[in-house]
């Protein structure tokens, strides 16, 4: 099975079989020896390091900003979506966005530490006057931040 890890995968030892993947941003984000130890131990069993096209990276950020979890998704996090999208693989990490847009392009999804999250659709509601927007920011009627909201 084809596999594109997050970094939570190398910040704990979780054993993991199969074709595996993940991006060079990724790859930045582990910091400490024991992450980057775990990195190197699975470049030599096979481990790719590649990344997506911008047409999956495009349809990603599509995907969230309908889900409603674009503007809580970094790059790093698009980057491991997209790859999987592109490779018709799984994607194995505890960020819940991550797993919520990856549901949303029907790919599969195998948390590492953390229960499954369940597939959502967000919206944002302004605090102050209660309007709805369809992204976070400043409301244009009364001027109050608009929070993020379980549809």
């Amino acid at each position: 099975m084809k596999r594109v890890l997050d970094s939570s995968v190398f910040f704990i030892n979780y054993p993991m079989d199969g074709e595996l993947y993940t991006t060079h941003s990724v790859i930045h984000e582990l910091v400490d020896l024991s992450s980057k130890c775990r990195y190197e131990t699975m470049l030599t069993v096979g481990l790719v390091v590649t990344e997506p096209q911008n047409e999956a990276r495009e349809t990603v950020r599509e995907a969230a900003a309908k889900a409603g979890d674009l503007s809580v998704l970094s790059d790093t996090d698009i980057d491991v979506i997209g790859l999987a999208l592109e490779l018709g693989a799984e994607v194995v990490s505890d960020d819940f966005a991550v797993q919520n847009v990856a549901r949303h392009l029907s790919l599969n999804v195998k948390p590492v530490m953390q229960k499954k999250a369940k597939k959502r659709r967000w919206r944002y509601r302004c605090s102050g006057c209660g309007r709805f927007g369809d992204a976070p920011g400043i409301c244009d009627v009364c001027g109050a931040e608009f929070k993020r909201k379980l549809k």
